[in-house]
């Protein structure tokens, strides 16, 4: 072995992290770490089996499909994965409606998996190929449900433990937090008047309201409306949530049954400052919220991971010191968020209101998406890639 051989793979034996929560952000940060070449101590309170058990879809854009991919983990997702190729964008106080087709992604890989504008995923597939493959990761040592003890200094702590994350608060980092008015409410149902690769932004006085397929005639709703509104639609029982679910969707979208309990979840723009003290760094909820308006929040997650893969990689190879992979993390990852988490919360206060002075704003903001390709495929590209994706458009 020659001398540069040996260097690295003493350096990647030296190099340690632990992750704090192994929700979908913390595994894949762990995996992340050890194909880098670290070892990973991984902690969350909770067990394998209820971090398995979550009733939720995710919907992936093309950033998380390329993490995935590198990550090895694409292939074996691809049979729980439901695809959609358009994207309908409807306000129903104008009346306009812009689609979003595979033409306005620009040029993208040929392999037949890529085709489309996004994907919807569950959450139990998700959650059980990621803990089985940290299980069977020798460079993860896992502790769910049960302490570990930290068995020698790291040299990075990554906080992927959520919102509320002890983590963060036992660091003093400060939490930048507006919650909306606005709630979110959750159910899966079977729907008639939609293609199955279809998925639905439907732009609402109340809230924004997604309608995501899940293959077949089953569909992940996200409804978003005052949190008082919602917790009493909660509390309905199922052929009155029906009802009222059937008024607020456009007359060709038809629920006809319940496929799970409706969840209600408070909205909030939350943004970490900074993004990392010492050898720790925040990922994820952790470190950001947005409003869930264009299924921004788990891709935005992931972009946080992608970069922590990159240079993870860069440190274990010697070309980066891990003393400074906090502060380069913070510094790549400000435009992303700051892009995202703006326009997040510019779409939710320009079109959820039924102030009639913006309405002329509005329209002339649809009929421009609608009319010219380059600025659908440019606003397409940042939710899609963040800022690299829209300057690359």
């Amino acid at each position: 072995m020659d001398c540069t051989v040996l260097a690295l793979a003493m350096n990647q034996q030296s190099l340690r992290a632990r992750v704090h929560g192994a929700g979908p952000t913390g595994l894949l940060a762990a995996l992340a770490l050890a194909q880098a070449g670290w070892r990973v101590q991984l902690l969350d309170p909770l067990s394998p089996a209820v971090l398995r058990q979550r009733s939720r879809a995710y919907a992936l854009t093309h950033s998380s499909r390329e993490l995935l991919e590198r990550l090895d983990l694409w292939q074996p997702l691809l049979p729980h994965l439901a695809p959609f190729r358009r994207l309908e964008l409807c306000d129903q106080a104008t009346h306009l409606q812009v689609p979003f087709t595979l033409e306005d992604l620009g040029p993208r890989d040929d392999h037949p998996s890529a085709q489309a504008v996004g994907w919807i995923l569950q959450h139990t597939p998700l959650m059980t190929l990621l803990l089985d493959r940290a299980a069977g990761e020798p460079a993860i040592a896992l502790a769910l449900g049960a302490p570990l003890p930290e068995v020698g200094p790291v040299e990075l702590v990554v906080a992927a433990d959520g919102s509320a994350s002890p983590t963060r608060r036992s660091a003093g980092l400060y939490l930048l937090a507006r919650p909306y008015r606005q709630g979110c409410l959750t159910v899966q149902v079977r729907l008639r008047g939609s293609a199955e690769d279809q998925a639905w932004e439907l732009f609402r006085p109340e809230g924004p309201f997604a309608v995501l397929p899940l293959g077949g005639d089953a569909f992940q709703l996200v409804w978003s409306a005052p949190a008082d509104r919602l917790r009493r639609l909660e509390a309905l029982d199922p052929v009155a949530f029906l009802e009222a679910l059937s008024a607020a969707l456009p007359a060709a979208l038809q629920p006809e049954v319940l496929l799970d309990q409706p969840r209600v979840f408070p909205v909030g723009l939350e943004l970490a400052w900074p993004l990392r003290r010492g050898s720790l760094v925040l990922v994820g909820e952790a470190a950001h919220r947005c409003h869930p308006v264009g299924g921004q929040g788990l891709n935005l997650c992931w972009r946080d991971v992608a970069v922590l893969h990159s240079l993870a990689g860069r440190a274990a190879a010697g070309r980066l010191r891990p003393s400074r992979l906090p502060a380069a993390y913070a510094w790549r990852r400000w435009p992303d968020l700051l892009l995202i988490l703006l326009a997040t919360d510019a779409l939710v206060r320009l079109f959820s209101n039924r102030n009639r002075w913006l309405l002329p704003v509005r329209r002339l903001a649809l009929t421009l998406l609608g009319r010219l390709p380059w600025l659908r495929r440019l606003s397409l590209a940042a939710m899609t890639d963040g800022p690299g994706g829209s300057l690359r458009a």
